[in-house]
């Protein structure tokens, strides 16, 4: 069984433009978005090969510049898994391909050991993704986000088997409760990686743009709007912090949160 993570990267970034290459401040000093990723990828457990997958000289030479091994892509691809699609035309023969979006540099490593573990235990699965129980403090700022206007995370409905049902930048189920901050609630964040069969992958950019994936601008809904079955993989934080870089207003929270894990 072989593993390829690919973590793809865009500089044209409709919301914020040149994402990838915004400094982060941790512990272990200054540091891109990007290489933040890598690094993170880098420490996975079990993967035989990362790259970056990039339409961007600017991202290609700052990361070859800190060791990155990279695969230009088409400035056509329309999101990261049209990206990562072009990814496994160029470099066949993985048994799992892993799409580590280069907004989540807390993405723990023990969260895609899980997700490709996953992927494995179900043959009917063409996608897994990581979903993640959500405590009153993080359903209040996904709310703070959606009163502002500000996209911030992603959550996730799943049924028996943890077959996702539907995922949405709104704030599903709605429960009309407030919960204490460490109090566990029934909202699941969906955390920003894939695995996917290949076949299933290679498939996706031929596949139409269906209205939901319009309307939400979530690429996973492709899958379900094509009746895919996606498997939603609960993983647990075991302590750790987790936040995605949407917006500008994330990145004092991510270097905080850097911080207080003393994360390098």
């Amino acid at each position: 069984m072989s593993v390829l993570i690919a973590i793809p990267a865009r500089y044209a970034s409709t919301r914020y433009p040149g994402k990838p290459l915004v400094v982060l401040r941790g512990p272990d000093g200054e540091k891109t978005l990007i290489r933040r990723s890598w690094e993170a990828a880098m420490s996975v457990k079990g993967v035989d090969r990362v790259v970056v997958a990039t339409d961007d000289d600017r991202i290609r030479d700052h990361a070859e510049g800190f060791g990155a091994e990279v695969v230009m892509t088409s400035s056509e691809a329309q999101n990261g898994t049209e990206r990562c699609a072009e990814v496994v035309q160029k470099l066949p023969g993985y048994d799992v391909v892993v799409n580590l979006q280069g907004d989540a540099p807390l993405t723990p490593a023990w969260f895609v050991e899980d997700l490709v573990a996953g992927l494995l235990a179900d043959a009917e699965a063409d996608i897994a993704t990581p979903v993640l129980r959500c405590d009153g403090r993080a359903v209040a700022g996904f709310l703070a986000d959606r009163r502002a206007g500000r996209v911030g995370g992603t959550t996730a409905v799943f049924g028996a088997g943890g077959r996702g049902l539907y995922f949405s930048k709104e704030v599903i189920p709605f429960t009309g409760k407030t919960y204490a901050d460490d109090e566990p609630t029934p909202v699941f964040h969906h955390v920003g990686v894939y695995a996917y069969r290949p076949a299933a992958l290679a498939d996706y950019p031929a596949w139409p743009v269906g209205p939901l994936e319009t309307l939400e601008g979530l690429e996973q809904l492709r899958f379900l709007e094509q009746g895919r079955r996606v498997l939603c993989v609960e993983v647990q934080a075991q302590g750790r912090q987790f936040w995605e870089l949407n917006n500008p207003s994330d990145v004092p929270i991510i270097e905080t949160m850097m911080q207080g894990m003393a994360l390098g």
